[in-house]
Parts: C-alpha cells; structure tokens; sequence
C-alpha cells in the first residue's frame, strides 16, 4: 500500500470501495445501499453525480431515469421535485426479474449533498458524468468543507483539469482515458508520469488489453500514484489484484470483498460498522447552483 500526502488515500490496508453502494447487493446508489455498506465498515464509496433541471446535483450514474427508476427520459429534463416522485428501488432484482424486493418500498434518488451530510464519516470517490457538474460540484465540496473526503474521477481528461484548476489542487482527482493510455504504454518502461492526478483508476483490461499487470502497479508506485482497479465481483480476481499490490478494489459485491480481505488480514474498514448522521442538517434544496 504506497502512502499519499492526501488524506483520502491514507488507509492501513488496500481500499474497499462499495461501487454505487453494492449495486448487486442493494439498488444503487441510494441511501439504501449507501448504509448497508457503511454498516458492513466501509470507509470509501463509490457514486456518481448528473445534475437535475433546477441544476441540482443528484447521486445518480445513467443521463437517464429509466434503467434503475419507474419514471422515464433524462435526468435533466426533469426537476428535483419530479425524481423525487421515482421509486430508485423499482428494478433491482437479484434473481433476473423475477422479484423486485425494493419495489414500492419508498427509495429515493438522493441528492448529492444529502449523501455527503448523512455519512459525514465516510470517503466518497464520485464520477463527474457530464460537464455541467463540474463547476457546482467543487463548489459543494467547498461549501460542505468535505475536500479531505472526496476523490473526483472522469473518463474525460479536461473535465478533471477544470475540475483541479475550479478546487485549486485540493481535492483528490484521478487520471481520465487519455491519461490511462498513456500511462499503460509508459509503464512498459517502468515509469508513468502522474499527470497532475494523485491515483490511477482503471478496469483489469480495455479493448481486449490487460491494463493492470505487475510492471503497471509497480511503475504507478514508483510515480506516487496509488491504483484502484473497478468493478470487480470475483473471488479469483480479487485475489489475484491483491497478489499484485493494488491500493484499492472497487466492487458491487461489498459482502465478497470484505470477507476476501478479511481472509487476508488486509481489512481496513471499521469492524463494526460506520456510523451515519441520524440527525443532518436539512441540505440546500437548490445546492450546487453556480453556473461555470
């Protein structure tokens, strides 16, 4: 586990992120999934943020409410108050279908803000799905005073430079495409420039090529950059990536993952659960509204 001057990353094992809360586990990205993986101890989060109509950021991952909700066509077509009326738990099912066990249950899109008020403990690392959250997003972060929290990632390398430049270098950010391409050809090197970001993040393989192999890992720790590799849902894997030294795993199974490091003596997380806000102070139903 490669040490970082970022409080995010500081961790006494690899990092356990709970991607959407579990998403194979509890519908994602809800306060649902979200406690469940706090209660299993998980430190670190994964969710993603799109922006409503009356430009409030939503923790959401599609640009669309019809994979996850009971309601229909794009997120920011509609108003905060319109997807507060979706069930977020109406499709998930583990059985291919056939039950939908959170159906009708009450589940809501949360807002961003909320998240972070409710697990005020909890690390967060949120993808920055489109452009036009990129300006209200570091401005939340600032508001809540949450910098030390929050880890920003992106598949576009200029969302994230804006991002850096609107935040001043104080948050977290990782390396988008271009720069994951780059730093896997120069990891045949041995070496791989950071690119002004503080981790890699990146699948086992794209396009049929292995991404993360021995050379990779090492050269990363040679620049000072920790890797997380997502998502992954198998034992073999998991032990596989952890025989490697990766910094962190990212996985829709918390449950497996805890129970593989665990196995291992490499658990970082809470023994006993986290604690979430029973009482948060009722979040700015207008928060993040700057404009860029």
């Amino acid at each position: 586990m490669i040490a970082s001057r970022r409080p995010y990353l500081a961790s006494n094992g690899p990092l356990a992120f709970a991607h959407r809360g579990g998403s194979l586990e509890r519908p994602e990205n809800t306060m649902e999934s979200f406690t469940a993986a706090v209660e299993l101890g998980y430190l670190h989060l994964e969710t993603d943020t799109q922006m409503t109509r009356d430009r409030v950021l939503l923790a959401f991952h599609d640009e669309t409410l019809d994979r996850v909700t009971d309601l229909h066509g794009e997120v920011s077509d509609h108003t905060l108050a319109e997807v507060r009326l979706a069930d977020a738990g109406y499709n998930f099912s583990i059985d291919g279908g056939r039950t939908h066990p959170f159906r009708g249950r009450g589940l809501t899109v949360p807002t961003l803000e909320e998240v972070l008020l409710a697990f005020p403990s909890t690390r967060f690392n949120i993808d920055a799905k489109q452009e036009r959250v990129v300006a209200p997003l570091a401005a939340l972060i600032d508001r809540l005073g949450a910098a030390d929290r929050i880890c920003i990632g992106s598949f576009r390398d200029a969302r994230l430079r804006r991002f850096r430049r609107l935040s001043h270098g104080r948050i977290c950010t990782s390396m988008g495409r271009s720069s994951i391409i780059a730093a896997r050809l120069t990891s045949l090197a041995g070496r791989m420039p950071a690119f002004g970001a503080d981790c890699v993040q990146v699948p086992t393989a794209q396009w049929g090529v292995r991404v993360v192999d021995r050379a990779f890992v090492q050269s990363a720790h040679r620049g000072g950059l920790q890797v997380h590799v997502w998502t992954i849902d198998d034992r073999p894997t998991m032990e596989r990536l952890l025989d490697l030294a990766v910094d962190g795993i990212m996985s829709d199974r918390p449950t497996l993952l805890r129970e593989v490091l665990q196995g291992r003596g490499q658990w970082a997380g809470s023994e006993m659960g986290g604690q979430r806000d029973s009482n948060p102070r009722p979040p700015d139903p207008q928060s993040g509204t700057l404009t860029s």
